[in-house]
This record gives structure tokens, sequence and C-alpha cells, in this order.
């Protein structure tokens, strides 16, 4: 069967290699789509934090089941299901607490171990989540979107309180729609007016501002002068997350979604001043996954405007360049097999 590897930053290869054989505890999938997430794009450029090469990359999964034993869930051959890639081990506190997503052995597909660009894969039964009733386009977008409704839940968003959401890639455009969802009123924040005025025809979010120098003036007004009281980093750039806290209320809550790979600095008392909550949101967890699986059912998410760039499996390595720049209007690209 074919796989693509990312042999090293900047280099994809198209190779072939024997199909996965059937291990107790593990099901054979079809790979029919994948997303493109960040991560993917970060490991790509070399800038991944836990990452090493070569690595198959992709944990964005829409799989068929082709071989599968008894399991708890009832699915069965033929079946489409969506892959929850975070391998958690189940007994450490984390995991104990219900935190697998920050499981201190966490392994994520395509990250830490090979991921879904390949034709079939083996993995276990306890990450697979049915999704019959979900299109393959659908399915290969619930990933991104329950690492925002995770962000949400851990930040106990509620009705009609001000958020910003600093980055208007598909992290946070998730965490955008779902903040809508828990009636939040919602600012989208970006560099790029392109995004920002897709979150506003797309995604209908009221207030968009263009990161800059006047930029806490647009907010303060937005605001009556009272600022955000939760501020979500969805860039992982560093001079956005330290520049959040300056859009914050007082006594709000900073809840850092993007991972920046490298050090962050704060001036302690503008932190002290707001009795900031400063937390960081990482994965998401099953309940999370459902939670989108519902959303998406109900139609409540634009799917069609939210996959702006599909390619089949042998186009992926061609593409991909065109992909890390902002100019070709990328918001979440998919592979078709």
């Amino acid at each position: 069967m074919k796989y693509i590897v990312c042999e090293k930053p900047g280099r994809f290869k198209l190779k072939e290699k024997n199909k996965p054989q059937k291990v107790e505890g593990q099901a054979i999938l079809s790979v029919k789509k994948i997303g493109i997430c960040g991560t993917d794009l970060h490991a790509y450029t070399g800038n991944q934090a836990f990452f090493t090469y070569p690595r198959i990359l992709g944990h964005e999964l829409a799989a068929e089941v082709i071989e599968i034993g008894e399991n708890k869930q009832n699915i069965k051959v033929g079946d489409k299901v969506i892959v929850m890639p975070y391998i958690s081990c189940g007994q450490c506190v984390a995991c104990r607490n219900g935190k697998t997503n920050c499981c201190t052995e966490l392994r994520v597909l395509g990250v830490h171990t090979d991921g879904g660009m390949q034709e079939q894969i083996s993995v276990p039964l306890n990450l697979l989540i049915p999704a019959n009733k979900l299109s393959y386009a659908e399915m290969a977008i619930v990933e991104p979107l329950a690492i925002g409704a995770h962000a949400i839940r851990r930040a106990q968003v509620q009705a009609n309180e001000f958020i910003i959401v600093m980055g208007c890639g598909p992290i946070g455009i998730g965490i955008m729609k779902f903040a809508q969802i828990s009636g939040a009123k919602v600012i989208a924040m970006d560099i790029d007016s392109g995004r920002l005025n897709y979150a506003k025809d797309n995604m209908d979010i009221d207030h968009i501002v263009l990161a800059g120098e006047t930029a806490v003036d647009i907010i303060a007004e937005i605001t009556n002068g009272e600022m955000a009281t939760a501020v979500f980093d969805a860039t992982g750039n560093k001079e956005a997350l330290e520049k959040g806290i300056d859009y914050m209320a007082n006594g709000g809550r900073y809840i850092l979604v993007g991972l920046s790979n490298g050090k962050i600095e704060f001036a302690h008392p503008a932190l002290h001043a707001k009795e900031t909550t400063i937390m960081c949101s990482r994965n998401a967890t099953l309940e999370d996954f459902e939670t989108v699986i519902d959303i998406l059912k109900k139609g409540k998410f634009p799917v069609e405007s939210f996959i702006t760039h599909n390619v089949s499996f042998t186009e992926m390595i061609h593409q991909f360049d065109s992909w890390l720049d902002p100019s070709n209007g990328v918001i979440k690209a998919t592979v078709n097999f």
C-alpha cells in the first residue's frame, strides 16, 4: 500500500509498504479523508515541539473499518469511524482524574507515532468513535473542532460575556463557533484581514479586530471599557501570547491553546493587578468529540466554507508548500484517499 512520509523538514516522499496485519485489540481501517492541521504544517517546516523524523503525519482521520473483532461499541466491518488520535496510558494521575488529553505518557498519532497519511492503518479499538451519520468531510474536521470545544469547556465560558480569540485559523474558528453556541459575545483578532473577513462572513462573528497598535483601544470601545473576561490564544505566536493580557478584563481568564516552541514572558505587575487566571488547554477528550459530532449532526457548523482546499492523496506532496502561504486563503485543507 502507498503512504507519504515526512523524511525531514521540507521533504515528503511517497513510498510503499505491506498492509497492516490484524492485532488483538486493534482494528484495521481504510483511510478515506484526512485533515491537514497546524501540527502537520509545523512538522513540515521543522517548527513542531515534541517531534522526530521520519514521521508519517496526520491525525484528523475519517475512515472505514476493514477488520475488527468484538468491541464494546458494536462497531462492524464497513462502519465509518473517527479516530481519536490521543493514545493515553489510562493509569497516570491525569488519566485517573479524567484528563486523558494530558496523560503523562501521551502519544499522538502523526506526532509521537505514525499517523494517517497511509491507505490503511491499524489503531486500538478504544480510539474509535462511530460516525455513520456524518460525511467524510464532517468526520475529518471533528478533531480540530474538538480542541476548540475543549477550550471553551475548560474556560467555562458563560452567556453574554465578551471573549477574544486571537488567531482565525481552524482552531481559533472552532473556539469562536463554540463560544457563540455558549451564548458569548465573540471578538476575533488576527493579523490577516482576509481571515478576519472569513470569520465575519462565514462564522457570523460580530466583532473583528486587526492586531496592531490600535487593537487595545478598539477592544475597549467594543466592551465599554471593560475588556474581555476571557482571552484565548490560538496562534502559538510569541508576540501574540505576550500581548494577550492587555486585552483581558480585571479578574479575567487567559487560555493558551496554541503551542509556542519557546519561552514567553509576562510582566508580573500586570498579571497580578488583574488577578489573572492563566490556563492551558491541550487536545480534547471523548466528551469534546461527542459534543462536536452532535453539533455537526444538527448542521450548526458551516463545513463547506471551512474546508477551503481539497486534493487527492497523490497531489498532496505538490500542494503542501502552497498551504503555507497565507495569501492562498487556506482555512482547512483536506486530502482524499
